[in-house]
């Protein structure tokens, strides 16, 4: 019996039950080796034609054997001298693969997976003995690696007709903790190939019992137990074939299998990456909300892989939160693993990945936009808040970045449209961009704040969602013109001379609207006559940077004291039968009916404006009364 060199049982301890969370990840591991000496052996024989002549097609086994509980893994790759043997498996954490590459130097096109001589210990985890028989393609001489773990390993010389290596593993009995039986199961190691090694380039094949009826025809049926040999794998995957060869058509078909989802997607985002840093992505919009996507529990992320070999199910550095609703795939041979090919090392290969699949998805979402605005559209109502708070998140810091993917439902177009698109329209002598909030369009349309606008025929961009103001006071302007409110105290709609007309109405009507703000008291900050309304008798603007959307935002945040409010002010209309019966009770020193007429007033537009009264019978006694 020989002792591992230069490692301690701790060591040893630590990979089997602290490098790899998961135990169905050996699995991963062994095939991966395999896949490796394959690679060799394959990348040997394009320079000498012996081993070409001599190679048999290259395949991976695997074998089941429920009564002796061993699982075998075998390929017709590399092999490896007993020299070989006890230094790659006699000291952990030596990699073959990874000196061969060395070796190679800069003749290396391989993508050899394997770099930290680790993982074939992860057998361990659900083994209680390995034995390892190999022969090495050049030799004559086979020899046999056993171990029962931290005790050590024997290394014998060995029967073996081919060149390769067969890895027998005997697994764990079943215990309260764990079914390792699992792992004797031919459904259960189907599933975990084709969960982490379905694109191994090379055919991993299994011996699988099926049912066949061997009766002839017009008799009753016969059901006989065959085995029939099965390559379970896929080996070359979707994202991996040239575009030509694969149409979106199959690609929409792939994304309902791989992602459980029984609708097309919106959109197929392909990625073919070379310089830097070398990848293949393929990468789908949703046509619906994937499940729990706006919870807490939802987790974004594309499936990971390296060189065809899976090596996390989310990873979520991939993505920014914004686009945290696509799906896919990335595979690259140049990232940086950890030690256990779980995790990744955040390297600068995975930010430049990173940072071109956050452009590409974005040029996609534009062409979108711009080449089929209906299929934007239904885009934009599934995910377009998602775009909204990451324009909003981290103080704006991705603003420039996302503004570009804006639309907004448009008064005069009655669809979804860019600020862009917006700004061309314009007409002579408009300063700003308009908005207006509100729950719906149909409640904004009828605000009294935006009779003005229509007069002068602006456009009003409508915004419907709670957080939609804070999304353009972020951007605060496009191509230097200002978002502006329709409710906002400084709109400026009007001409110089409607301007000087209001303000002689105000001075006229000074006593009054200073008798008007002292009797609502800290309702408002005062009142004024209006420079927006026409037909309608009464509106509430705000004054300063709290506006009425944002007051009714701050409301519905829970647990918040001290609330930011907006600095209302009562806007009346001059010429409105209201304000003619306000000012005429004034004048007859009816205070007390005045200051009711004021009440009403204000509470009818903070209706109009989406905000709950807060005494509702007070203020219907107050209507009951005047009638």
């Amino acid at each position: 019996m020989k002792s591992f060199k230069a490692e301690s049982k701790r060591l040893m301890e630590l990979m089997v039950n602290s490098i790899y969370t998961n135990k169905e990840i050996f699995l991963r591991e062994i095939i991966s080796n395999a896949s490796d000496a394959l690679d060799k052996l394959h990348f040997l024989s394009l320079t000498d034609e012996k081993i070409r002549d001599s190679m048999k097609p290259l395949a991976i086994r695997i074998y089941i054997d429920k009564s002796s509980r061993t699982l075998t893994v075998e390929d017709n790759g590399v092999g490896m001298s007993e020299k070989e043997l006890e230094e790659n498996l006699g000291t952990i954490a030596k990699s073959g693969s990874f000196k061969f590459k060395e070796e190679l130097g800069e003749k290396d096109k391989s993508d050899i997976i394997g770099q930290f001589g680790v993982g074939f210990y992860s057998a361990f985890m659900v083994s209680d003995s390995v034995s390892v028989t190999t022969k090495k393609y050049d030799s004559e001489n086979a020899f046999v690696w056993e171990s029962k773990g931290v005790a050590g390993y024997t290394v014998k010389p060995a029967e073996k007709d081919t060149c390769g290596t067969k890895i027998v593993m005997h697994i764990k009995p079943d215990c309260d903790d764990f079914n390792y039986s699992e792992f004797l199961e031919t459904y259960n190691i189907k599933r975990l190939i084709k969960k982490y090694s379905d694109y191994i380039r090379y055919p991993i094949k299994m011996d699988i019992e099926k049912s066949v009826n061997t009766a002839p025809d017009g008799e009753e049926p016969k059901y006989t137990a065959v085995t029939e040999t099965e390559t379970v794998n896929s080996m070359v995957p979707i994202w991996q074939r040239n575009k030509k060869e694969v149409d979106d058509k199959a690609c929409a078909q792939y994304y309902k299998e791989k992602f459980f989802d029984y609708e097309d997607p919106l959109a197929v985002i392909r990625i073919d990456a070379e310089g830097t840093v070398c990848y293949k992505a393929m990468m789908f919009i949703p046509s619906r909300l994937p499940q729990g996507y706006y919870t807490k529990a939802y987790e974004k992320g594309l499936q990971l892989y390296s060189a065809g070999v899976l090596i996390t199910e989310k990873c979520e550095q991939l993505l920014p939160d914004y686009f945290g609703f696509v799906k896919g795939i990335a595979d690259s041979a140049d990232l940086s693993l950890n030690i256990s090919r779980e995790m990744l090392q955040h390297d600068r290969q995975l930010s430049l990945m990173e940072k071109n699949i956050e452009k590409k998805i974005k040029s996609e979402l534009i062409k979108m936009r711009d080449n089929d605005r209906d299929k934007y559209s239904a885009f934009w109502k599934l995910f377009g808040a998602q775009i909204k708070v990451g324009i909003c998140s981290d103080f704006g810091i991705h603003k420039d970045f996302l503004q570009d993917l804006l639309v907004f439902y448009s008064s005069s177009q009655k669809a979804l449209v860019t600020p862009e698109e917006y700004i061309s329209r314009m007409k002579d002598g408009q300063k700003y961009i308009y908005y207006a909030c509100g729950s719906n369009t149909e409640q904004i349309d009828s605000l009294p704040q935006t009779e003005l606008c229509k007069e002068k025929d602006y456009e009003i961009l409508y915004l419907t969602q709670e957080f939609d103001e804070f999304v353009v006071q972020t951007i605060s302007k496009v191509n230097d013109i200002e978002f502006r409110s329709v409710t906002a105290d400084n709109s400026e709609l009007q001409t110089e001379e409607e301007k000087d007309k209001t303000k002689k109405l105000e001075e006229e009507n000074k006593d009054l609207l200073d008798f008007v703000t002292s009797s609502l008291k800290d309702k408002i900050v005062k009142a004024v006559i209006s420079d927006k309304l026409k037909t309608h008798p009464v509106c509430i603007s705000a004054d300063g940077q709290i506006t009425l959307e944002a007051e009714k935002y701050f409301s519905m945040l829970p647990d918040t004291e001290n609330k930011p409010k907006a600095q209302k002010i009562l806007e009346l209309n001059a010429d409105s039968n209201a304000f003619e019966a306000l000012k005429r009770e004034f004048k007859s020193g009816n205070k007390e009916k005045a200051a009711e007429l004021a009440e009403i007033l204000y509470q009818n537009a903070m209706l109009i404006a989406g905000f709950p009264i807060e005494d509702p019978v007070g203020y219907c006694d107050m209507v009951c009364k005047l009638m």
